[in-house]
């Protein structure tokens, strides 16, 4: 099995052997990985397909989790699959993850094993005590592919569900957060069912997250997601809170990336941070 989330290693031994030579940009990641090796003490690789922004934020998530998030709690979190289906007929063309011989009803049924699967992840993880088991219990999840890309799918659904919501919230007059109508604004989403066809089925097969989707996706899980861009280091956006405004309960997640594409997570925060 291969590991999608590789062993910790030392920050800034990675950063010199991935950032030798002296043109503008190696030196920007340099003092980024500085920046960053502040706070943390290893960094550990992220497999680099088009899943890594789902992979790095449920890793991050499922590492530190404590206890069950409440709307993983709800009694309508398993039939939401069913609910959604029956009030939008488009969702029956939700691109699945490629499975032989499945029938085109069996859609909601399968995701909502995926829920089911997340949810129970995610509660036997928080309930282990001891940070080295729980990391373990970690890894070990992330060693096994078949589980590993039924929560991906999982977490896109939730996605849409998000999408859907902050949708139908606009059109009927409530706030909605800046960020969905960047979203919806888009000539490619500027609906839930658009935004499946062109974006929420391609992550994983010929996409990853855009910017503002991974607002969708934090506003989807209640986490806030704390970025280092590594590539605008010295400016404001060094440090990219998704979404900007947090509410005060959201846990965060902290990842790295050094080009909005490609996410790794950093490990190990040194003792003067946690105080």
């Amino acid at each position: 099995y291969k590991l999608s989330v590789a062993p910790e290693m030392d920050i800034m031994e990675y950063c010199r052997k991935e950032w030798r030579g002296n043109t503008p940009v190696a030196k920007r990641m340099r003092k980024g990985y500085e920046a960053v090796a502040q706070k943390f003490a290893s960094i550990r690789r992220v497999r680099g397909d088009n899943y890594c922004a789902l992979r790095a934020t449920l890793f991050q998530a499922l590492s530190q989790a404590t206890q069950l998030p409440s709307w993983l709690q709800s009694e309508d979190f398993t039939v939401l699959s069913e609910k959604l289906l029956s009030k939008y007929d488009w969702i029956k063309q939700w691109q699945l993850k490629q499975k032989l011989g499945r029938k085109m009803g069996e859609i909601s049924e399968e995701i909502k094993e995926y829920l089911i699967l997340l949810r129970k992840k995610w509660k036997s993880i928080s309930e282990i005590k001891g940070p080295i088991e729980k990391q373990e219990a970690c890894d070990k999840l992330f060693k096994n592919e078949e589980e590993e890309y039924s929560l991906y799918e999982a977490l896109k659904f939730l996605m849409l569900n998000t999408a859907i919501e902050l949708y139908n919230d606009d059109k009927n007059g409530r706030r909605v957060p800046v960020f969905s109508w960047l979203l919806f604004a888009r000539d490619t989403s500027s609906n839930p069912c658009q935004l499946m066809h062109n974006h929420l089925n391609h992550i994983g097969h010929s996409g990853g997250l855009e910017q503002v989707e991974m607002f969708l996706l934090a506003y989807a899980l209640q986490y806030t997601i704390q970025v280092y861009r590594l590539y605008k280091y010295s400016t404001d956006e060094f440090i990219t809170l998704y979404p900007n405004d947090p509410e005060e309960d959201w846990p965060v997640v902290t990842l790295i990336t050094e080009d909005d594409r490609h996410y790794n997570i950093p490990v190990r925060m040194c003792q003067e941070t946690m105080l």
